[in-house]
């Protein structure tokens, strides 16, 4: 194992192995280690300009020799080693004789290292196990590898970030979670360490991340290298920061997505879609934007309305603006075998191929393939649709439905991409398929951009994605879980995110508990990122069987505005729509920061309060921008509920104006018309009258 400088870079060569150490932004360091004669030149994630540092790199002879030895045999048998050192401003990247790799903060505090148990000369965990930190293992008779880096694990270490996952967890320390997408699971590898840290898995191939009491350990089923970035900071708003400027900045959010959107499954018709608009303008209600769901198509693939239902988007659209709401219009990346542009799509190479079996990847109202999102040519293709037959017609908003893609199966090693197979990049599909979109408007002359999207991988937000966390259960236990899933996805570098108010699927309207649970997660959206309305509002209208050219046409569900929910429950719905205009300066602030500086909108309360140690374990309330911190209702029939309040400010309760010192918990009350709010010391909103 020889190590060696060049130019910026500490390399560890050891064989064919190499391993290249090198600054990559603000305290920042990029590892990577191939075992192939080039190291493989994707960057991934990592795609924003840094710029050129000179690191400080140091070389030291040390005393390697076994302690086995004593007296007379330590003559014989002694040796010395080379030990470096890489520092780029706060990291530190320690390498010593045996070529293990251990980062510090500028203090000399140790953040983390890598985890060996190898019997050798200097190895303090010195066993016979015969395990790596690092093990790149070819793939019989190909080109690729199957990837696993391990690190030491660390008892007082919790872990944030990592992406939308379903479940109750905010602290991932002791998960282990799936690197791959899902419906209603984005994984977007980037975590920040309670020990001052943040590191990004830059590798998109479908693999795990296991936070395990032992040991970290992630793996990659498939891949041409190893790749992960780290980056130290005082506070995590720091480490947030460096991250976001290495793998871009979201967009500062356009006016209409600070308000209200409407959704529901579906509107049918344009005439549908137009009288929810004209009634809730009428009753005087806002509206920033309302959704054209799915299979208002022709038929999946066509990317084009369908006349009979839809006669006259243009006049729909111009209607809609004069009333002050956009148009958003659903987009799925399924292509039907039986749709206009199937051949021509096949035919180019734009499709995602099946490498054995059939080649229909979903059977859902048409025998379809996904469209391939990481061909360029293949998002210009999609794009150039949807620009005739949506953006002509003054459509800017997109709502990118199926964006993980879902498989069904979720058979990774049966797909193949442009970019390669989908075991290597398949994480990168929803980022492809925002960017094409992304692009095109921007092409267009467009600079307030934002798509919904249903996942994101690292990366995402600088397109200007939106996530919702995809096809949730209607419960209170669904609606606990996207509280850490929104604060974790925040974490991870994407601020813009909703979930679908009410859950998607299982609310009754008719049913009182279905109803309470409707209004307590409205009143929690008004203090999202977006305020969106959606569900598919069971039991579904019974309707025959409806076709049109031979194309099923997909039934509806039940009222989904806000008047659909008894008389008593509009008003508290009323109430907090127009909170939410109060707040839009506020809002639109808090989105300035997020694009300045990669602030997270929604952010766990260690965030703001890094120093109070119980800050760190609250995983019931967040800090919706510096200055709100917003305690969700997410229990039936509970009327009150205890919140932490940090240390460091006193906090006034936004409904009952009572001042409380930090550092304690306090009983709010929350009857079902409120949501307990506290307002930072030193602030004034206007939340409640």
């Amino acid at each position: 194992m020889r190590l060696k400088q060049d130019k910026n870079r500490l390399l560890i060569l050891d064989g064919v192995s190499q391993v290249w150490i090198e600054p990559w932004g603000t305290n920042a360091l990029r590892v990577r280690m191939t075992k192939e004669a080039q190291m493989d030149a994707q960057d991934h994630a990592l795609t924003e300009c840094v710029e050129e540092i000179t690191p400080s790199i140091t070389f030291e002879e040390v005393d390697v020799t076994d302690p086995w030895y004593a007296g007379e045999e330590w003559e014989k048998y002694h040796q010395t080693g080379t030990r470096a050192e890489i520092t780029n401003g706060k990291i530190t990247a320690k390498v010593n004789p045996e070529g293990w790799i251990s980062f510090f903060n500028q203090k000399g505090e140790l953040l983390t290292e890598e985890y060996w148990r190898n019997r050798n000369r200097i190895n303090r965990y010195s066993v016979s196990l015969r395990v790596d930190a690092r093990e790149l293992k070819p793939i019989m008779s190909t080109n690729d590898f199957e990837l696993t880096a391990r690190f030491e694990a660390f008892d007082d270490e919790k872990i944030f970030g990592m992406g939308q996952y379903q479940e109750k967890n905010l602290n991932k320390k002791g998960a282990s979670l799936e690197l791959a997408h899902r419906n209603g699971q984005s994984s977007v590898p980037f975590m920040v360490s309670s020990r001052g840290y943040g590191f990004l898995w830059n590798n998109p191939a479908i693999g795990t991340a296991v936070f395990a009491t032992n040991k970290t350990e992630w793996h990659a089923v498939s891949t041409k290298k190893m790749d992960y970035y780290i980056t130290a900071g005082d506070t995590i708003a720091e480490i947030e920061e460096q991250y976001s400027a290495v793998t871009g900045r979201t967009p500062m959010m356009p006016e209409y997505g600070l308000g209200y959107w409407q959704c529901k499954l579906r509107y049918r018709t344009q005439e549908e879609l137009l009288s929810v608009a004209r009634e809730h303008k009428r009753r005087g209600l806002p509206m920033d934007a309302i959704v054209v769901d799915f299979f208002h198509w022709t038929r999946q693939g066509d990317f084009k309305f369908e006349p009979r239902d839809w006669p006259d988007p243009e006049a729909m659209v111009k209607e809609l603006k004069e009333l002050g709401i956009e148009t958003v219009v659903s987009v799925w990346p399924t292509i039907d075998e039986k749709s206009e542009n199937f051949g021509e799509m096949s035919d180019k190479g734009y499709l995602v191929h099946a490498d054995r079996g059939n080649q229909n990847h979903m059977t859902w109202m048409g025998n379809t393939v996904f469209y391939d999102a990481t061909h360029p040519g293949a998002q210009q293709f999609v794009w150039e649709k949807c620009k005739e037959n949506y953006y002509k017609k003054g459509i800017r908003i997109f709502w990118l439905d199926e964006a993980e893609p879902e498989y069904g199966p979720y058979d990774f090693d049966n797909y193949r991409y442009y970019a390669g197979p989908a075991a290597q990049c398949s994480n990168m599909y929803p980022v492809g398929y925002i960017k094409g979109f992304y692009d095109g408007l921007r092409a267009e002359g467009e600079t307030d951009i934002l798509s919904l999207v249903r996942c994101a991988w690292a990366g995402s937000q600088k397109y200007g994605a939106l996530t919702w966390s995809g096809d949730i259960y209607s419960s209170f236990r669904s609606m606990r879980e996207q509280l850490q899933a929104g604060l974790n996805m925040a974490l991870a570098g994407i601020p813009w995110w909703c979930s679908d108010i009410g859950g998607f699927m299982g609310g009754d309207i008719s049913d009182p508990a279905f109803k309470e649970l409707l209004v307590r997660w409205f009143a929690w959206g008004c203090f999202c990122p977006v305020f969106r309305m959606h569900g598919e509002r069971s039991p579904w209208y019974e309707r025959e069987q409806e076709f049109i050219n031979g194309v099923r046409q997909l039934t509806s569900g039940q009222d989904n505005e806000v008047w659909s929910f008894g008389e008593d429950n509009y008003e508290i719905l009323k109430s907090y729509l127009m909170i939410r205009e109060n707040l839009r300066p506020y809002i639109r602030d808090c989105m300035r920061a997020a694009h300045e500086t990669g602030a997270p909108v929604m952010r766990p309360l260690f965030y703001d309060f890094q120093a109070d140690k119980e800050a760190w374990n609250v995983d019931d309330a967040y800090m919706f921008g510096p200055d709100l911190l917003v305690a969700p209702v997410m229990d039936a029939g509970v009327r009150t509920r205890e919140v932490y309040l940090p240390a460091g400010c006193r906090w006034t309760e936004a409904k009952t104006k009572t001042v409380y010192e930090g550092g304690q918990v306090v009983t709010a009350e929350a009857p079902l018309a409120v949501i307990p709010v506290f307002i930072r010391e030193g602030k004034e909103y206007q939340i409640y009258d």
